[in-house]
């Protein structure tokens, strides 16, 4: 139970860190999306042959910065409503969890977009992962104390869920 009780401890501030390097990768994506813009607008650019074009790929990164900069505010939105979920002893959206792999305790938040962040909390290293993700797929709904196959032939139990 020690496994739990660090985590409930850690399960708010798992979800301020995620909240924050989303907020630091947005300041980043807003900057270069604000250079993207004026690169594909500035009077400079402008095609000088048939053959030239600058303004149109610059147009196209501004586009994909743009698309970028929406994907995360959702996902930033999306987090930010799971703080006031329950917990329970089944995974859910939301859920922090332990799986023991071998001996060793691996932590993961099952967040509603952007999975592969890490970030350390008190120490503890805390993946978040997505329901669609292959590992994600196989968590969801799982009861504590369950076991599963993961695709390194590895055997995982759930032994913590907040």
């Amino acid at each position: 139970m020690e496994s739990l009780s660090i985590l409930f401890m850690q399960k708010p501030a798992v979800l301020a860190a995620l909240i924050t390097h989303l907020d630091s990768e947005l300041e980043g994506l807003l900057r270069g999306a604000r250079a993207s813009y004026a690169a594909a607008t500035d009077p400079d650019s402008k095609a000088e042959n048939k053959y030239d074009t600058r303004t149109l790929e610059a147009s196209y990164v501004a586009r994909g910065q743009a698309q970028r900069v929406a994907e995360v505010q959702e996902a930033r939105h999306s987090l930010m409503q799971l703080r006031d979920l329950p917990s329970g002893q089944t995974v859910k959206l939301g859920s922090l969890i332990a799986l023991e792999i071998g001996g060793q305790k691996d932590h993961y938040f099952l967040s509603p977009a952007e999975g592969g962040i890490e970030v350390t909390v008190e120490e503890q290293t805390v993946m978040a992962i997505t329901p669609s993700s292959p590992l994600g797929s196989k968590v969801m709904g799982l009861a504590l104390g369950s076991t599963i196959n993961l695709p390194s032939g590895h055997l995982a139990r759930l032994v913590a869920v907040l």
